[in-house]
């Protein structure tokens, strides 16, 4: 892990992210003359998760009746204000 200036980012900026990507390096920005450390510029990592069909399969449980139709909810959808008979 480097620390650098803002300056030298600056002055850098290719190279440093050529660093960064190339070599994995994680590079820390100082800024003004505390050297307050504000940044830090890591190499971006995709992740790439294939999903695979069927890795829930026993695992969950769905009701026979999962599609059908409540009277309860029909009426307040059907028989409401937004939809009057």
């Amino acid at each position: 892990m480097q620390i650098i200036s803002v300056g030298e980012l600056k002055a850098n900026f290719s190279k440093i992210l050529n660093l960064v990507q190339n070599q994995k390096e994680e590079i820390i920005i100082e800024y003004g003359r505390s050297h307050k450390k504000i940044a830090k510029i890591v190499p971006f990592e995709e992740k790439k998760s294939k999903r695979k069909f069927g890795q829930l399969k026993g695992k969950i449980v769905i009701s026979d009746n999962f599609n059908d139709e409540d009277e309860e909810v029909n009426k307040l959808f059907y028989e409401s204000e937004i939809f009057p008979k």
